[in-house]
């Protein structure tokens, strides 16, 4: 106990301290932000959609990321030779897939402004979605095997690759995020009674859709340019939290979603960590095998509340 706290707080240049500092900090930071991030954008996705299994990816962002981080590892080969050097730099695939969820994010915005319900938004963000998932499998089906390789390896999520610089951006948009989040606090509330009745009490619906989905994006999106696509922890931390604290204030509930996310991510990576094996398991399996059932529960809970 003496050494570990000795290697935090001082012991610069010794194994201990390269390892805390270098890797072990770095890596539960990131749970951290990711778990606040995903479990907050899940929550107001759910909110806003008053659909129990919408989720943070549900506007087509992992999937806009997805292709271009595609395009840059899958085309890095056959196509010019800058996509190839990108294709080896952390900062470069986070790059492709910021820019991918950006142009995502652009085209989510301007149909908000044209569409006037959130249904009609929902339909449009799965479809881009489904565009996007498309052209990923027509590359996949075209790349070679090694390209395909490390594109399946990135898909598979990962908080293990992030130093400190990423992570003062990650912490950085989640903080904005999270401040927007909470802002809509009152919002988020009204619109579970749907918006006609959150317009009766004087909520510009219009502005608070624009927020709440600027906010999901945000964060979102960072944490796919950073960690890749993390299943389950979006659309499952939000119904875990519901059911411990039986409320539907989120006031009460983003902070309580905050630290769940940031739990459950903790969590699933010390779980893939324990493999037995010099390498761990991809977060992703072990993230599906705690969401799923939890997506399982929720189905049957909202079919057989409607018999």
């Amino acid at each position: 106990m003496g050494e570990t706290v000795s290697a935090i707080f001082g012991g610069r240049g010794s194994k201990w301290h390269d390892i805390i500092w270098e890797f072990r900090l770095p890596r539960t930071l990131t749970c951290i932000l990711a778990g606040i991030a995903l479990a907050s954008s899940g929550l107001m996705m759910q909110t806003l959609f008053r659909n129990p299994l919408a989720g943070p990816d549900v506007l087509g962002l992992s999937s806009g990321a997805s292709l271009l981080v595609a395009i840059l590892i899958l085309g890095g080969t056959q196509g010019a030779i800058f996509l190839s050097e990108l294709s080896l730099s952390p900062w470069g695939i986070a790059l492709a897939a910021s820019l991918g969820s950006g142009l995502v994010f652009g085209l989510v915005i301007a149909a908000a402004q044209k569409v006037k319900d959130n249904v009609s938004l929902l339909i449009i963000g799965l479809m881009i979605g489904a565009a996007a998932a498309s052209m990923v499998t027509a590359l996949q089906f075209l790349s070679k095997a090694d390209d395909l390789q490390a594109f399946v390896i990135w898909t598979m999520g990962s908080v293990g690759g992030t130093g400190w610089s990423e992570i003062n951006v990650l912490m950085l948009v989640t903080i904005i995020g999270i401040i927007i989040a909470i802002g809509s606090s009152k919002s988020l509330n009204t619109l579970l009674l749907g918006e006609n009745y959150a317009q009766s009490l004087g909520v510009n619906v219009q502005r608070s859709r624009f927020l709440i989905v600027f906010s999901t994006c945000l964060m979102s999106g960072a944490v796919t340019a950073f960690c890749g696509p993390i299943a389950f922890v979006g659309l499952a931390v939000p119904h875990l939290v519901r059911i411990i604290l039986s409320t539907s204030n989120h006031k009460i509930l983003l902070p309580a979603v905050m630290m769940g996310g940031a739990s459950l991510i903790l969590f699933c990576d010390i779980l893939a960590q324990l493999a037995g094996r010099s390498q761990s398991l991809p977060l992703n399996a072990v993230t599906s095998l705690i969401g799923a059932p939890v997506v399982i529960w929720v189905v049957m809970k909202s079919r057989s509340s409607k018999i």
